[in-house]
């Protein structure tokens, strides 16, 4: 055997590593957010274990102290809405899906789109870092609130950490920046003949207007650590005032700054965040409902515009996280307004979700037909419940007199774990299940698939349900231990403590639940690789025979018409490439 066929195997490794190739820079993004989802567990379990059994000595470490606590709290949320949230929706799926269902070849810029990827990648290390230095991780939650994160004084994790922190979200917005620059441009230029903006799947409008979001949002946040770490290591008084003193010491500083600014800056690139996290798998869920339930969409282009009416009241709506921070009363009453406003268009999305579901055909000749509701469709119903069970309680938070006893309390970590974790999850599950014949050529088992869909689903409301009670009683958000402690107040803190064990053995249940997920992607890839198909049916461009093997000599698809085509009784359709003939029945 010759040298060089020994190396073809490692070449062919190198080569799809550091490839510019759209689907495999998607892949690596996934890759990425699996790493971090897999940390961010662990440290949300220590967490439930801490707050639960506060005196229990972990193995190889021991008692878990206040200050590392906090430090939990600061990578398990930064892990999770970063690298998670915002990675493995926009840029993981985005890569691998959005050009073919555009019909395009490529994304505009392939090395900027590889560049993105590894900056990622980069940001994540140097987060993860942050374990390992001197004092540990930062305690200054996923915020970083100042003063407390304007100063190594303030603790523990504030030093070389925080500095760490700083670096890795940095990094992240610029890569964030990027690859959001690259989708608008692939979406805007590189359609493909009939692909018309009115055609355009509503995955494609979630995609586009997320990133008109990641530009805006991503910019400001960059801009804000760049002044945060100017207070820190430039004398300079952007987030302190004058005369500070922390810790017993005086901080002397230029200017006379408040930690006001920062909660502005933050906190408009804060809710945008929520968006840029659910809105793919907002278009996700209409497609796909739409698709198994053999309907059209309805109301397709009022869909489209509540996308981009979504986003832009995001961007409208950061000072609805600061009614207790001294803002305005009259501003205050404007984001009020604002926040309540979103929920026209939410609403709107939810109707039709379940106007297309509701009285839905079956397609006797379609492979999903097997089962009334496949993976997918199960997945993308879960999102909806916990798109409405976490929206429930926004118009809650909306309102300042209320925000002022939940603002600190667990009701808030119910409130954005439905509505932006679940759901977002919910939206990831639902894309590897219906796009996995596509991406690895192969179907996933659809009972391990329905025992994972199942288990998570109760193990979420199992755990993010109760917090609300908690959250109601006055459990606050930050702290380390509920019961032991003496002062007013504490009795009611600790008569949850049954609670705090029933949202423990959920949160346990919910990381075991993803087991069977693992099982089956192990199984599947174990599995010989299948023919191209299109088991669902599905009607959108990316389904088109060979459209994952575009290459400059093949002739450019051609779309003759929107997507979710379907006759009257579901049992006809018609796809975007195809071309009405007088034997096919139109669709109704």
């Amino acid at each position: 055997m010759k040298p060089s066929t020994l190396r073809h195997p490692a070449r062919s490794l190198l080569h799809a590593i550091f490839s510019t190739h759209h689907r495999n820079v998607g892949f690596g993004y996934l890759a990425i957010s699996f790493i971090a989802v897999a940390i961010g567990t662990l440290l949300s379990l220590a967490m439930r274990l801490h707050l639960t059994w506060p005196a229990w000595h972990f193995p190889l470490h021991g008692l878990i102290l206040p200050e590392e606590y906090l430090a939990l709290v600061t990578m398990h949320g930064t892990l999770m809405l970063f690298f998670v949230l915002t990675v493995a929706p926009q840029s993981g799926f985005g890569n691998l899906i959005l050009p073919s269902q555009i019909g395009s070849r490529r994304m505009s810029f392939p090395r900027l789109n590889a560049l993105s990827m590894w900056l990622t990648a980069l940001a994540l290390a140097v987060l993860l870092a942050a374990f390992f230095v001197p004092g540990g991780a930062p305690m200054g939650g996923w915020t970083s609130l100042p003063p407390l994160s304007a100063t190594p004084l303030a603790g523990p994790g504030e030093g070389l950490g925080m500095d760490l922190w700083l670096a890795s979200i940095a990094i992240f917005c610029i890569a964030s920046t990027i690859s959001a620059t690259n989708t608008l441009t692939t979406i805007v230029k590189l359609r493909c003949n009939g692909m018309r903006w009115e055609r355009l799947p509503l995955t494609v409008w979630g995609w586009f207007t997320a990133a008109l979001l990641s530009v805006i949002a991503f910019s400001v946040l960059l801009a804000a650590i760049l002044l945060l770490f100017s207070d820190r290591h430039l004398h300079t008084g952007f987030f302190l005032p004058s005369n500070d003193l922390i810790n017993g010491v005086l901080l002397q500083h230029r200017g006379d700054g408040s930690p006001l600014l920062w909660l502005h800056l933050f906190w408009f690139f804060g809710h945008p965040e929520v968006y840029i996290a659910i809105l793919p798998g907002m278009g996700l869920t209409s497609m796909v409902l739409a698709n198994f339930s053999r309907r059209r969409i309805p109301g397709y282009r009022l869909m489209i515009l509540t996308t981009l009416l979504i986003g832009f009241l995001g961007i409208l709506v950061w000072g609805h996280h600061m009614f207790v921070a001294g803002l305005n009363p009259f501003a205050g009453t404007a984001f009020s307004i604002s926040t309540m406003a979103i929920a026209i268009p939410s609403f709107a999305k939810v109707v039709s979700w379940l106007t297309t579901v509701w009285g839905s055909h079956r397609t006797p000749s379609s492979a999903a037909a097997t089962s009334r509701f496949p993976t997918p469709m199960l997945f993308a119903l879960g999102f909806v419940s916990f798109f409405i069970a976490g929206g429930v309680s926004g118009p809650i938070l909306a309102q300042p007199i209320l925000d002022e006893y939940l603002h600190s309390t667990f009701f808030v970590v119910a409130h954005f774990h439905l509505i932006m974790s679940m759901a977002g999850l919910f939206g990831i599950f639902c894309a590897i299940y219906y796009w996995a014949p596509l991406l690895i050529h192969r179907t996933l088992s659809e009972p391990l698939g329905k025992l994972h869909f199942w288990g998570t689903l109760i193990g979420a409301y199992s755990t993010f349900l109760p917090m609300h009670f908690t959250g109601l009683a006055g459990e606050p958000r930050h702290y380390a231990q509920l019961n032991g402690l003496a002062g007013p107040g504490m009795t009611l803190l600790q008569s949850t403590m049954p609670l705090q064990r029933h949202i423990t053995i959920g949160a346990i249940g919910l990381a075991l639940a993803q087991l069977p997920f693992l099982l089956n992607l192990i199984l599947t890839l174990l599995r010989p690789a299948q023919p191209f198909d299109n088991p669902w049916n599905a009607t959108t461009l990316e389904w088109a025979p060979g459209s994952l093997n575009l290459h400059p000599s093949n002739q450019s698809p051609v779309v003759h018409r929107g997507p979710c085509q379907y006759t009257a009784s579901g049992e006809n359709f018609l796809t975007q490439w195809s071309e009405l003939t007088p034997s096919q029945p139109k669709p109704e």
